[in-house]
C-alpha cells in the first residue's frame, strides 16, 4: 500500500513539473515569436478565404459548362431570345432615327419657306423681319409654348443721372477714395 501511495504522490509532482515546463516553453515561444505567429495566422486565413472563393467559382463554372453541354436546346433558346431582344432594340432605334430625320426635314422645309417669304417681301419692298414673324404667330394662335415673355420698359425715373460713370470718380456722393502719399512714411 505504501507503494501505491508513493506512486500517487509522485504522479502529481510529475504532472505539475510537466505543466510548468509546458508553460515556460510556450510562454517563451510566444514572447519571442508572438507577433510573427499572429501575422502568419492572419495571412493564412486571408489566403484560405481567397482560395476557397476561387475554388467555389471554378466549381460553379464547371457546373455551368456541364449544364450547357448537357442541354444544348436551352443554350439555343437563350441565344434566340438574346437575338430577338437585340432586333427589337434595333427596330426601336431605327424608328427614333426616322422620327428625328422627319423632324429635321420639316424644320428645313419651314426655314426654306420662311426664306422664300422673306425674299418675296423684300422684292415687294416690305420689311422682311415683320413678315417673317407673322407666320409663326399665326400658326400658334393658342397660348405660347415658349417661356420667353417680352417685358415692357417701365416709365420709372432712373436712379442716377445719365452722366454718371463710376469709373471716372466724378459725380459720386460724399464718398471718395484717394490713394495715400508715396514715399517714406512720416513716422518718428
Amino acid at each position: 500500500m505504501e507503494r501505491e501511495g508513493e506512486q500517487l504522490s509522485a504522479r502529481p509532482a510529475l504532472e505539475t513539473e510537466g505543466l510548468r515546463f509546458l508553460h515556460v516553453t510556450v510562454g517563451s515561444l510566444l514572447a519571442s515569436y508572438g507577433w510573427y505567429i499572429l501575422f502568419s495566422c492572419i495571412l493564412l486565413y486571408v489566403v484560405f478565404q481567397k482560395l476557397s472563393a476561387r475554388l467555389r467559382s471554378l466549381r460553379q463554372r464547371q457546373l455551368d459548362q456541364a449544364e450547357a453541354a448537357v442541354e444544348p436546346d436551352v443554350v439555343v433558346k437563350r441565344q434566340e431570345a438574346l437575338a430577338a431582344a437585340r432586333l427589337r432594340m434595333q427596330e426601336e432605334l431605327n424608328a427614333q432615327v426616322e422620327k428625328h430625320k422627319e423632324k429635321l426635314r420639316q424644320l428645313e422645309e419651314e426655314k426654306r419657306r420662311q426664306k422664300i417669304e422673306m425674299w418675296d417681301s423684300m422684292q415687294e419692298g416690305k420689311s422682311y423681319k415683320r413678315n417673317a414673324r407673322k407666320p409663326q404667330e399665326e400658326e400658334s394662335p393658342g397660348p405660347s409654348t415658349s417661356s420667353v415673355v417680352p417685358k415692357r420698359k417701365s416709365d420709372k425715373k432712373p436712379l442716377r443721372g445719365g452722366g454718371y460713370n463710376p469709373l471716372t470718380g466724378e459725380g459720386g456722393g460724399t464718398c471718395s477714395w484717394r490713394p495715400g502719399r508715396r514715399g517714406p512714411s512720416s513716422g518718428g
